[in-house]
């Protein structure tokens, strides 16, 4: 069964760090490409980063200098690395893959940045 599930999430200050992780069952990480996106209350969900399979990374704007995307084929794990946390990063962090033309995302994992 083909499943992602999000972990890493919680409550820091404005500043902190935080690295969320994006582990796949069912399929082998390595061959897909993996998206993080977010959503905060009230609002639309939004693309945060995004790695595809075997080429660089790429990052929203807002995000780039601060967050970084890797994978770990060994643990078959994507993790998103979050620095300089603001409190507009609030959000539930999702990922989400496209395996076989079905598409995969898991509960999401809560971010909550205070001031």
């Amino acid at each position: 069964q083909v499943e992602v599930v999000e972990s890493g999430g919680g409550a820091v200050q404005t500043g902190g760090t935080l690295n969320l992780s994006c582990a796949a069952s069912g399929f082998t990480l390595d061959y897909y490409a993996i998206t993080w996106f977010r959503q905060a209350p009230g609002k639309q969900r939004e693309r945060v980063a995004y790695l595809p399979s075997g080429g660089s990374p790429d990052y929203v704007d807002s995000m780039k200098g601060r967050f970084i995307i890797s994978r770990d084929n060994a643990k078959n794990t994507v993790y998103l690395q979050m620095n300089s946390l603001k409190p507009e990063d609030t959000a539930v962090y999702y990922c989400y893959a496209v395996v076989n033309s079905a598409y995969h995302e898991g509960r999401g994992t809560q971010v909550t940045v205070s001031s």
